[in-house]
């Protein structure tokens, strides 16, 4: 082979060589932050910077119309005040200090509790002491009873959640800086009311329907001087996949709810709370008094 076919085939490779260089650097370009259907992708950006594709989770944060997910996305950002710690309160859909009573048949899902009364605080239940005397059954209850002076630990944990109950009202009384004052003077009827911290110098009416609107993560709270008088038939509707566990009722006076009427949320209550006849609750009815039922339902919220 001559010397100059050499050098030919020489810098021929070499140009091959360029060539391939230059391709794999091509690939690489511009393919950031992109997702196919169903994936999951971040980006921080300018304006319209998107992440996500259909069905994706994604988290996006930069410029003017940044969005997060895409069709059919997943969005977990919250809305509202932080929610309020009950603590060991939560293991009870009702929990008074001087006594739950009920007019049969009443259906109520869930632990309920006196202290520190004890169980001559509890009527119209029919209650069954069993096991080693730590609680009592109903046929009204879907749950167990407890009582102050039952067998030990009991007692203590009662005084516990009791204790758990006062300072969550205490929490939610003391929330600063509401989003919304005295709305309506009090009259709250009809209105579709967002994810915040709400507080009125006295009580609060429900003459028709109200409906909180929000996401699953949103919260509600709020802080009513009075109490809550509920109408007749009067509902209470959560909306856009809102929680029960995050609605957020402290009040300083007495809650009523009237027949047939249906409330949502956690009740922390400084004062009696009576439902009518044919009332239902999905929440929580903490009180720092006496709570009364009427043939009434109570069934504690989804976790």
């Amino acid at each position: 082979m001559s010397l100059s076919r050499l050098h030919l085939i020489q810098h021929g490779a070499s140009f091959l060589l360029i060539l391939l260089a230059v391709a794999c650097s091509d690939s690489g370009s511009d393919g950031a932050a992109t997702t196919g259907s169903g994936g999951k992708a971040s980006s921080t950006g300018g304006s319209g910077a998107t992440t996500g594709g259909s069905g994706g989770k994604a988290s996006s944060t930069g410029g003017s119309g940044a969005t997060t997910g895409g069709s059919g996305g997943v969005s977990m950002q919250s809305h509202g005040p932080q929610a309020v710690d009950l603590g060991t309160a939560s293991g009870f859909v009702i929990l008074a200090k001087s006594g739950i009573d009920t007019v049969p048949t009443s259906v109520v899902t869930g632990n309920i509790g006196v202290s520190p009364i004890d169980s001559t605080g509890i009527t119209g239940f029919s209650l069954t002491l069993t096991g080693p005397g730590t609680f009592s059954t109903s046929s009204q209850l879907i749950g167990m009873a407890y009582a102050a002076e039952y067998t030990s630990p009991t007692p203590s944990n009662l005084t516990t959640a009791v204790g758990n109950m006062e300072t969550a009202f205490t929490d939610a009384a003391g929330r600063p800086t509401p989003d919304f004052t005295e709305l309506g003077a009090g009259d709250i009827s009809g209105l579709t009311m967002v994810p915040g911290l709400y507080k009125w110098g006295t009580g609060i009416l429900l003459s028709t329907n109200i409906t909180l609107a929000g996401g699953p993560n949103d919260v509600w709270i709020f802080q009513i001087g009075g109490g809550i008088t509920q109408a007749t038939g009067v509902k209470v509707v959560l909306s856009g996949g809102a929680l029960a566990k995050n609605v957020f009722w402290q009040t300083a006076g007495a809650v009523a709810l009237g027949t047939g009427a249906h409330l949502e949320g956690i009740v922390l209550s400084l004062s009696e709370i009576t439902l009518a006849t044919g009332a239902t609750v999905n929440g929580r009815l903490l009180s720092q008094t006496a709570v009364t039922l009427d043939a009434s339902t109570v069934t504690q919220p989804a976790p």
